[in-house]
């Protein structure tokens, strides 16, 4: 017993090695898990956050360093274990099978409480953990950096000589893909999928993002502070929230409320983020990149003179490339956009793009400053239209037959031959 009562300040020693065992275990796991958002948002955010980023700049050097320390944490954790069971084998004369068992469970309890249930923790929390590790990890770090070029010289001199013709293979390949599809050639609905996807993906580089975006009056905009009582009338656009600036309409932020489990009854805002800010004439395929770049979910188009004219959402930009026929009527109004109803007329919606409506009916028609149908009636007219409203495009006469919620019209589209067009004039 009184062997046992000696071993206390041993075991309190054991439970502090396995105490930074367990911060070392947990800092790796969340530094190295944060994702590119996450990092982007922390490397503008306060001093500790852009301190984790700055580790995360030199990840080799980072691995290293914690690995090492987590190292020698173990070594003199397992000897003091060691330490432990010889006493009590030899002092306390409690045989073999007891230091056996005492190692064995300290082993466990390292490998539990020190690696697994850490890792686990800071893969759900990678954030906070991040910021309390930044600080002791970047001292820790500088205080082995001296010996990180003799451990990568070691590792180097250890691969070679254990591993001399080894190469790394790259995570992915062209080859990769083309022998998948091989594989699986002879699934036709595959390959007019990939044919499809491909074809959305050269095609987004030429559309301008006013052809694609939500028009200005297809959504609401809600001014801070916003409170969930404000809700209750709301109708989602693309499964956003859009918040404008203090007294101004000008979108400013934007919340996924997909993403978000539970709203607070005031100050809504806080959950927002920044949007992006692109003009009319850029094109999809900018505006993916640039919300990729800078961890943007809502684009907002605005004219030559800054006004805020539509919004364009990732998901919008997802469904263009992964739909085999995607239209921006079908997305917005939750309809088909062009509808025949006898041969040679067909129900067209006024948000439908001419040139989906030209592909569609497999004409060509005249040039036109406008993108849709709507904006095509409204320039032949000069006004806005009404129902019962005729006129005349190439070989298509358009009929206004209904006027629909937000300002969308629904036009009947009839082919006109020429000599109809002859005894016309």
């Amino acid at each position: 017993m009184e062997t046992i009562t000696s071993l206390i300040p041993i075991f309190l020693v054991m439970l502090a090695l396995l105490g930074c065992s367990a911060f070392f275990s947990a800092s790796e796991a969340a530094l190295f898990f944060l994702s590119a958002s996450e990092r982007r948002r922390m490397s503008t955010g306060s001093k500790v956050e852009k301190a984790a980023i700055e580790l995360l700049r030199d990840p080799d050097r980072l691995l290293s360093g914690v690995l090492f320390a987590n190292l020698l944490v173990n070594v003199a954790y397992f000897s003091l274990a060691s330490i432990c069971s010889l006493r009590m084998e030899k002092e306390a004369d409690l045989g073999s099978s007891w230091a056996v068992g005492f190692a064995l469970v300290a082993l466990f309890i390292l490998i539990l409480l020190g690696e697994m249930f850490p890792k686990s923790v800071a893969v759900i929390l990678p954030q906070p953990i991040s910021r309390v590790a930044a600080y002791p990890i970047g001292i820790l770090v500088s205080a082995v950096a001296p010996l990180i070029p003799i451990l990568r010289k070691i590792n180097a001199f250890s691969t070679r000589v254990l591993w001399p013709s080894f190469k790394p293979e790259p995570e992915f390949q062209i080859q990769d893909l083309e022998q998948v599809i091989n594989v699986t050639g002879s699934d036709e609905s595959l390959i007019r999928q990939e044919h499809a996807v491909l074809q959305n993906i050269v095609h987004i580089s030429s559309i301008p993002i006013e052809e694609w975006m939500r028009p200005r009056a297809q959504f609401q905009v809600f001014e801070p502070p916003v409170k969930f009582s404000d809700l209750d009338q709301f109708e989602g656009v693309g499964g956003y929230l859009l918040i404008s600036e203090a007294r101004t309409n000008e979108i400013e932020k934007a919340i996924r409320l997909q993403s978000e489990f539970e709203l607070p009854e005031e100050n809504i805002e806080a959950l927002a983020k920044p949007v992006l800010y692109l003009p009319w004439c850029a094109n999809v395929a900018t505006a993916l990149e640039r919300m990729a770049q800078r961890d943007r979910d809502v684009t907002v188009v605005v004219n030559e003179y800054g006004e805020t004219i539509g919004i364009l959402t990732v998901e919008d930009i997802l469904e263009t490339l992964f739909t085999y026929s995607p239209t921006r009527a079908e997305r917005l109004l939750d309809q088909q956009p062009i509808v025949e109803t006898e041969p040679g007329k067909w129900l067209v919606l006024g948000i439908t793009n001419l040139r989906i409506l030209c592909r569609r009916l497999n004409l060509t028609l005249p040039e036109s400053s406008s993108v849709t149908v709507g904006g095509l009636i409204q320039e032949q007219l000069q006004r806005l239209a009404e129902v019962g409203d005729r006129c005349r495009w190439g070989t298509c006469e358009f009929h206004v037959v209904e006027r629909m919620r937000r300002g969308a019209i629904l036009a009947e589209v009839t082919l006109v031959s020429n000599a109809t067009e002859s005894e016309d004039e």
